[in-house]
């Protein structure tokens, strides 16, 4: 049993408090101080297993909510209905592009898609809230970003169909964007390598005298890939090295296949924030204004401190995990749907647009038609389009050209010389290409 002692006087006792004093501020009668950190000391043995003291939940930041109208005590974001009418059209154009361009997949012309479905409201809203020099390290589901930056839907069906239009010339699969002009790094497939990359890109920016104060690094994720060490990799880098990243955390209930009720116990991955020392954020994630509000303080944050910042946007993945993946093995289909009528993020924004008087139900069907037929008219001019030269094998991979490659190249020219006009499926194939191999032969 623990019981409280009476310290007699010792000489000893005496010495040490006499040295405290000199480097020490804490008065003599204070029980000590720790050497790794500042927290106050106390006389009762007390565990913890919450980061907001009492051990309630983290709550989640709303602006609107489910029917649109602004929530008690709510700031409402001062936007103009331009602005307004931006926001819901980008969020339109995101399953008008999903829907095509999934039946396209389907269909065979493009080998693999990824949707953003039930996502809208997370990519637009922080899309809205970043500079467009802002420098954006993103998963799979943030084409949303890129065209709210200007990137056109024709670079969006190049990339996917890989023909000599991409600016990745036809060498990454569908959706692994990226676009310099828009300060967009390009898509890598295996998980959470975005993340650690983004806090160097932070430290870089932290570091260039002429963005420090101007930019962020700003880094998109799912929930699944904060399962990996990379995530904490990334974290510990940006707050030990403070640069200004913004960490951008989906969470749409699934990795692919695992709910996120089985990837983490405690209370989700806004907890994990304050361990790093980071300024953290739960927001609700179909809520366009919520989100932006949430992304525009976490960015000024960044860059007033020039530290990191986690955003954690709560959201649900209506679509599959992908063209390759058929989610209704784990979960119900009525789940999906009773989802998609009861918090969608669409329209809950069109709510709010026409309780403005923003919007009307002409303007929506006028805006879906109108959509549906870019999109359409963009897939169409895609599909004949011819693949890049294949030339562009070999290209911008050395400053200059090593031995191997030099040899690799000629060789293929030289296969092409040989047979390319004499033997049938190779004259055939040879069509698909932009120069059919004329500008490897020189």
């Amino acid at each position: 049993m623990l019981r409280s002692l009476s310290v007699k006087y010792s000489p000893l006792l005496t010495r040490i408090r006499s040295r405290g004093r000199a480097f020490s501020t804490q008065p003599a009668s204070s029980l000590g101080c720790l050497p790794t950190t500042d927290s106050p000391v106390v006389s009762k043995l007390a565990f913890f297993n919450s980061v907001t003291g009492d051990g309630s939940k983290i709550p989640s930041y709303r602006v609107l909510d489910g029917f649109g109208i602004p929530i008690e005590g709510a700031e409402v974001p001062e936007i103009s209905e331009q602005f307004a009418r931006r926001l819901y059209e980008n969020m339109q154009l995101l399953p008008t592009l999903d829907n095509i361009l999934y039946n396209v997949q389907r269909q065979g012309k493009i080998s693999f898609y990824m949707t953003s479905h039930g996502e809208e409201a997370a990519v637009i809203g922080s899309a809205a809230a970043l500079a467009d020099d802002d420098e954006v390290l993103a998963q799979y589901r943030e084409v949303g970003v890129l065209l709210w930056r200007g990137f056109t839907l024709d670079r969006v069906m190049a990339q996917c169909f890989g023909n000599h239009e991409d600016c990745g010339k036809g060498r990454q699969m569908p959706v692994h964007f990226g676009s310099k002009q828009h300060h967009f790094h390009p898509i890598s497939s295996p998980l959470a390598t975005q993340i650690p990359q983004a806090a160097g890109v932070g430290y870089a920016l932290k570091r260039d005298p002429e963005r420090r104060s101007k930019n962020v690094a700003c880094v998109f994720f799912g929930e699944g890939a904060a399962s990996e060490g990379d995530f904490h990799a990334g974290m510990l880098l940006a707050s030990t090295l403070p640069s200004p990243t913004l960490f951008l955390a989906r969470n749409n209930g699934f990795a692919i296949s695992t709910p996120s009720s089985q990837q983490f116990y405690g209370d989700s991955l806004s907890a994990r924030g304050p361990g790093y020392g980071v300024d953290t954020v739960r927001v609700d994630g179909n809520d366009v204004l919520a989100v932006m509000s949430a992304v525009k303080e976490g960015r000024r944050r960044c860059l007033e401190g020039g530290r990191a910042v986690l955003v954690e946007i709560m959201t649900y993945r209506v679509g599959h995990h992908s063209t390759s993946d058929d989610s209704f093995a784990y979960r119900g289909r009525q789940e999906v749907e009773n989802r998609k009528k009861i918090d969608n993020p669409i329209t809950r924004f069109r709510l709010f647009m026409e309780s403005q008087g923003w919007w009307n139900e002409t303007e929506e069907e006028e805006l879906k038609s109108r959509l549906k037929q870019d999109v359409l008219a963009s897939f169409k001019r895609a599909e004949t389009l011819k693949k890049p030269d294949l030339a562009e094998l070999f290209s911008d991979v050395y400053a200059e050209e090593p031995w191997n490659i030099r040899e690799q190249r000629e060789e293929l020219a030289g296969l092409l010389e040989k047979y390319g006009q004499v033997w049938e499926p190779w004259r055939t194939e040879l069509k698909i290409f932009k120069d059919e191999g004329k500008k490897l032969l020189g």
